[in-house]
């Protein structure tokens, strides 16, 4: 019999540092080589089905049930329930908004953390917690984690003041037993342990270990992140060049020139441009006369004589450039 295991995933926040992108849909699903960043962040738990039956629970806003359609529509075989977060408090005050539903071995990861690994180890995991780290150079950007000589976590320490720890926590954890958690935040909020008002999960992770909670970390080589416009990309990246890409179709589209790799979606139009590398088009999208580097073009987009790079373009945009007459004397710089 598969043991119970619960995915918490909190994804309420504004996404303030991807607008005018997150007006209109909630993060997870902004668009990555063909595919949505909660689609890849969902392929993270498949090897957790032969030993665990999952069952997701999502934090989201009150404009986020978009995310409830999404799951219902796309993975309508998964197990899910949805917890709105009308106040942004953090992520402890996220997951304390699901204390009702959590029981058991569970797992926080925040929904714009990716990562890739095999997680069927949990199975037989013995510690009360474990949090994913990487190596970082530059730690003190970030939360980081203190061991001692048997990898076991003495504290966390959020954005520390010089370089000396190098192992930076990710955002994503397990928990052996998740109503011990909600017993920290719960410690957590009554002493309002907190930065700048919001309630942070490494401060009830202290409190675990301080009450005696054995936590270890896991080592992961590969994190990515789909925060940032600059993450964004890397992401997008990274995913057209681990074999999310279809160049090899693209290639076909007559009057194309296609420069790998590339995600353009099937149905999408393509006319007499030059498209790549790194460019990913999602359904729907009509591009026409257009050089096209490194962006993301969501659905149903219209591009026409317009050279593009760099970009994030949302849903339903149409842009259009007309063409210019000039009238230019010697020795003139024109920039565009």
């Amino acid at each position: 019999m598969k043991k119970k295991i619960q995915i918490v995933i909190p994804m309420a926040g504004y996404g303030s540092r991807l607008r005018p992108l997150t007006w209109s849909k909630p993060k997870p699903l902004i668009n990555l080589a063909g595919r949505t960043s909660l689609d890849y962040l969902l392929d993270e738990f498949t090897s957790l089905e032969n030993e665990f039956d999952p069952e997701y629970i999502f934090i989201i806003s009150p404009n986020g049930w978009q995310i409830k359609t999404f799951m219902e529509k796309h993975y309508p075989s998964l197990k899910c329930n949805y917890v709105v977060q009308e106040e942004m408090k953090g992520q402890s005050h996220a997951i304390y908004l699901a204390k009702d539903l959590i029981s058991g071995p569970m797992i926080m990861t925040f929904s714009d953390t990716l990562l890739e690994g095999d997680l069927s180890f949990l199975a037989d995991e013995d510690a009360d917690g474990i949090a994913w780290v990487q190596w970082n150079p530059e730690p003190q950007r970030f939360g980081v984690a203190i061991t001692d000589e048997n990898n076991r976590i003495e504290r966390f320490i959020e954005k520390p003041s010089t370089d000396e720890y190098k192992m930076v926590i990710i955002g994503f954890y397990y928990f052996k037993e998740g109503q011990k958690l909600i017993e920290a935040i719960e410690q957590q909020i009554k002493e309002n342990i907190s930065l700048k008002n919001e309630y942070y999960i490494a401060d009830a992770i202290n409190i675990m270990i301080q009450k005696g909670a054995k936590f270890t970390i896991h080592e992961t080589k590969l994190w990515l992140d789909t925060g940032v416009p600059e993450t964004v990309f890397s992401t997008n990246r990274h995913f057209l060049d681990h074999g999310h890409d279809n160049t090899e179709t693209a290639m076909k589209r007559k009057g194309v020139a296609i420069v790998p790799p590339v995600f353009i979606a099937e149905d999408a139009t393509v006319e007499n441009s030059v498209i790549g590398p790194y460019v990913s088009i999602a359904s729907g999208c009509h591009i026409q006369n257009s050089v096209i580097e490194n962006s993301i073009i969501a659905e149903n987009t219209t591009i026409i004589s317009e050279i593009i790079k760099d970009s994030l373009i949302g849903e339903k945009v149409n842009m259009k450039s007309s063409p210019a007459a000039y009238f230019i004397g010697d020795n003139s710089v024109i920039e565009k």
